[in-house]
């Protein structure tokens, strides 16, 4: 993808493999928020306002070299479209979100972040996590994530004021079952050992480890399947109400792409088929 890096900004040239309404509102990140026609985005304690220009979009921030990565720059989509492309039940979906792109986020702010996720809507998703934002502001720069250390220094209650809920408790116990690093070294694990031991958490159930799978761990070969998977499933496969055994079916359709197949299929299904 043509794109070039100053000290300030990124340029992406190549509209056709970068549109930040796709990736963004593609169900994988919380982080962000609309300002008028731009999007800003604040992962971990870092920021970028995306801008469209007649020739390109500019990525405007002072961490350009973090940016390259978490969007995945440096990965030709045009050659994961080109192998999906002959999947007939692909070329709508890929057509209506031409620009996705799976971005690399912090292990840690995934995994709150999707157990904050389960049962809940991407608006309230997005109130409890700039809460718990809010509630270490005058720690970090900007209203940064905070940490686990900082979390970890609250009890449930906490969490509940913040809104999570009956996931408070989740929470609460995650943060004293795992860390950081322990999440960095699970890199080494193969994708179903790696996969147990993220449902072994408080919190995790099969979706959300797919989930922080995919979104943090960049797992290709694992296929999240919430409700809008299944009603896609069940409407251009076969009636079947396992989840689990839908997930297994489209891993063995798409491979090492499923986790590529499913984020074209949701953003289509949950977009394009609800309006």
């Amino acid at each position: 993808m043509l794109y070039k890096k100053f000290d300030d900004k990124i340029e992406v040239y190549d509209k056709s493999q970068f549109n930040p309404e796709h990736i963004l509102e593609c169900g994988q990140v919380f982080c962000f928020d609309k300002q008028e026609e731009n999007y800003v985005v604040f992962p971990e304690d870092k920021f970028a306002k995306i801008v469209e220009k007649e020739n390109c979009y500019q990525i405007l921030t002072e961490t350009p070299d973090y940016f390259e990565n978490y969007f995945d720059l440096k990965t030709d989509y045009s050659k994961i479209k080109n192998s999906l492309s002959s999947i007939e039940i692909l070329k709508k979906p890929l057509e209506f979100g031409y620009g996705i792109r799976i971005l690399k986020q912090n292990l840690f702010e995934t995994l709150i972040s999707f157990i904050i996720s389960a049962n809940n809507n991407i608006k309230r998703i997005k109130l409890i996590l700039n809460n718990l934002r809010k509630a270490f502001e005058n720690e970090n720069k900007r209203k940064s994530f905070p940490t686990r250390a900082q979390l970890l220094s609250k009890d449930e209650e906490f969490f509940k004021q913040a809104g999570c809920g009956y996931r408070a408790s989740y929470l609460y116990k995650v943060l004293r079952q795992i860390d950081e690093q322990t999440l960095e070294n699970y890199q080494s694990l193969d994708t179903k050992s790696l996969r147990e031991k993220l449902i072994e958490l408080a919190g995790v159930g099969p979706k959300v480890a797919d989930c922080v799978l995919l979104f943090g761990f960049g797992r290709g070969d694992v296929f999240p399947v919430d409700t809008w998977i299944k009603q896609m499933y069940n409407q251009f496969y076969q009636p079947l109400e396992n989840r689990e055994q839908i997930r297994n079916n489209l891993i063995n359709q798409f491979g090492v792409l499923s986790g590529y197949a499913q984020q074209y299929l949701f953003y289509y299904q949950r977009s394009f088929i609800k309006k």
